[in-house]
C-alpha cells in the first residue's frame, strides 16, 4: 500500500478550497404598484392636445431628445456627449473602478518575485571562528513564489465585490450622462422660450408704439386729452424694460449651455429663435420596468450586491489561511561556480494562519458589513420609491398643464377679443384710453403666460423621460464574467467616447 506523501495535508486542504462562506446574494424587493396612478401622456396625446414628435416611436432610444424634433438641440446634445467635462471625468472614474479588478484579481494568481544580487565580503581577521579566508563573494539569483488558496472565498469575493462596484460605476457614467443631457435639454428650452418672450415683447413695442402715435395725433387734433398720451407713453416704456430684462435670462442660459458643451461663454453664441419643439408621446409603461430602466436604481441595487460580498468576507476572517510557498534559485561565490548544479537551492512549504483572539475585532468587521449592508437596501428602495415619484410628479403636471393650455388658449383669444372691441370703441369715443391699456395689459400677460405653460409642458416632458432612464436599461451594464478578465480584449470601453 501506497504511504500518502509528505504534502498530503496540502491536497486535503485544497479538496475544501471554494468552499465560500457568507450569504448568497438575492435582489432585495421594492414596494411597488402594478401601474402608475397618473394618466399616461398617450392618453392625453389621444386627446388631440399633444403633437407627437416626428418620428414617432414606441419605445425611449438612447439618443431620447431627438423625439422633440429641434436639430439645433440634436447637435448641442451631440456635443456634450463628446466634449463636457463632467462627463469625461466620470469615464474616467468607470476606468479607474474597471482597473480596481485586475488589483484585486491579482490574488487569485501566485506572486513571484525575483532579486538577484551580487556582492564581496570581506571579514574582520580578528572575527571568532575564522574560517580559512576572510574574502568571500556571494553570487545569488532567488525565485521565490507565494500563493494563498481562497478556502473560504474571500479572495473571490473581493473580486466578485469589486466588478459590481465597477458595474455601479457604469451606472452612475450613465445617470450623469442623463443628467447632463436632460440638463442641456431644459437650459435650451428655456432659452427658447425666452427667445418667444423677447419676440413676443418687441412685437408688443411695436403696436404699443403705434398706439401711442395714435393718441398723439387724436390728443393734436383735440380728440383725445393728454391723459391719453401719457398713458400710452408709460404703457410702451413698461413694455420696452420688460423686453430689456428677458435678455437677462437668455444670457444666462446661453452661458450654461456653453459650459455643458465645454466651450467657455464668450466664444459661444446661438442665434435667436422662438420656441418650436414639439412635445412628444413619451411610453411610460410599468413601475416594474423602471427598476430596469433607471441607472441609479441600478447603480444602488450593484452596490448592494457589493455590500453582500463584504458580509461574507468578514465572515471568512473567522476561518484558517492557508499559504503555500516555494523558493528556489543558484547562490555561489562567484561568477564561475554561481550556475554550477551545486549552486542550485530550492524550499517549498506551506503555513496555516488562524487567529485566536483578536478582542472582537472579527465581531465588529462582520456587524460593520452587515449593517452596510442594510443601509445600502434602504438606499436602494429609496432611490427606487423617488423614482417612482418622479414619473408621477411629471405625469401629473403633464396632465394638468394639458388641461391648462386648453384654458389659457381659449384666455388669450378672449383677451384678444376684448383688445379690439376697447379699440374700437375708444376710436368711436365711447372708452376712454384707460380700458385699452388695461385690456392691453391683460392679453400681453396671458400671450406671455401661454409661452410659459408651453415652457412647462417641454420641462416636465424633459423630466418625464429623464425619470424613465431616457431610454437606457439595465441590460447595458458592463458583463460582470467580462470585468473580472482583466486581460479580456474585448472588455468594455467607457460609453462617452473618450
Amino acid at each position: 500500500m501506497r504511504r500518502p506523501g509528505p504534502l498530503s495535508p496540502v491536497w486535503g486542504l485544497a479538496l475544501i478550497a471554494g468552499c465560500t462562506v457568507g450569504p448568497d446574494y438575492v435582489k432585495p424587493a421594492v414596494p411597488e404598484t402594478p401601474t402608475y396612478g397618473e394618466l399616461p401622456p398617450a392618453a392625453v396625446a389621444d386627446a388631440g392636445t399633444w403633437k407627437p414628435a416626428q418620428p414617432a416611436d414606441g419605445n425611449l432610444r438612447t439618443k431620447w431628445w431627438e423625439v422633440f424634433g429641434d436639430a439645433q438641440l440634436n447637435s448641442l446634445e451631440q456635443q456634450v456627449t463628446v466634449s463636457n467635462q463632467d462627463l469625461k471625468a466620470a469615464a474616467a472614474r468607470f476606468r479607474e473602478a474597471r482597473a480596481m479588478i485586475g488589483t484585486v484579481r491579482a490574488a487569485e494568481f501566485p506572486l513571484l518575485s525575483v532579486a538577484p544580487g551580487i556582492e564581496s565580503l570581506r571579514y574582520s581577521n580578528n572575527r571568532p571562528y575564522l574560517s580559512h579566508t576572510s574574502t568571500t563573494g556571494d553570487f545569488v539569483l532567488p525565485l521565490d513564489a507565494s500563493y494563498e488558496v481562497d478556502l473560504w472565498g474571500r479572495i473571490g469575493r473581493t473580486v466578485t465585490a469589486a466588478g459590481e462596484t465597477t458595474q455601479a460605476t457604469a451606472a452612475d457614467l450613465e445617470t450623469i450622462s442623463l443628467s447632463l443631457h436632460a440638463e442641456m435639454a431644459l437650459d435650451y428650452i428655456n432659452l427658447r422660450s425666452a427667445d418667444s418672450q423677447k419676440q413676443l415683447l418687441d412685437d408688443s413695442v411695436k403696436a404699443y408704439a403705434d398706439a401711442l402715435k395714435l393718441t398723439e395725433n387724436r390728443a393734436a387734433g383735440g380728440a383725445a386729452p393728454e391723459s391719453d398720451v401719457a398713458q400710452a407713453q408709460t404703457q410702451l416704456n413698461m413694455t420696452q424694460v420688460q423686453a430689456t430684462d428677458i435678455a437677462v435670462q437668455r444670457a444666462q442660459y446661453e452661458h450654461a449651455i456653453a459650459v455643458l458643451t465645454g466651450q467657455p461663454p464668450a466664444a459661444f453664441h446661438l442665434a435667436p429663435t422662438a420656441l418650436t419643439l414639439h412635445l412628444p408621446i413619451v411610453p411610460v409603461g410599468l413601475p416594474s420596468e423602471l427598476l430596469q430602466r433607471r441607472p441609479d436604481i441600478a447603480a444602488a441595487e450593484r452596490r448592494v450586491a457589493a455590500a453582500n460580498e463584504q458580509i461574507g468576507i468578514a465572515q471568512a476572517a473567522y476561518y484558517p489561511s492557508l499559504v503555500l510557498s516555494a523558493s528556489s534559485g543558484f547562490e555561489g561565490t562567484s561568477a564561475i561556480n554561481w550556475f554550477d548544479w551545486p549552486s542550485l537551492f530550492w524550499a517549498v512549504g506551506l503555513s496555516v494562519g488562524q487567529t485566536l483572539f483578536d478582542g472582537g475585532r472579527r465581531a465588529a468587521a462582520s456587524e460593520a458589513a452587515r449593517a452596510a449592508y442594510d443601509a445600502t437596501v434602504a438606499n436602494y428602495r429609496q432611490t427606487a420609491l423617488s423614482a417612482f415619484q418622479a414619473v408621477e410628479d411629471n405625469l401629473s403636471v403633464l396632465r394638468i398643464l394639458a388641461l391648462e393650455a386648453q384654458q389659457q388658449d381659449e384666455a388669450v383669444a378672449s383677451a384678444k377679443n376684448s383688445l379690439q372691441l376697447f379699440n374700437n370703441r375708444y376710436l368711436g369715443g365711447r372708452d376712454t384710453y384707460l380700458q385699452v391699456v388695461t385690456a392691453q395689459t391683460i392679453t400681453l400677460s396671458n400671450q406671455r403666460n401661454q409661452t410659459e405653460i408651453r415652457r412647462r409642458q417641454m420641462e416636465a416632458g424633459v423630466l418625464l423621460i429623464k425619470a424613465l432612464g431616457g431610454g437606457w436599461t439595465a441590460s447595458d451594464l458592463p458583463d460582470l464574467a467580462v470585468l473580472r478578465k482583466a486581460d479580456d480584449p474585448d472588455r468594455p470601453q467607457d460609453t462617452t467616447g473618450h
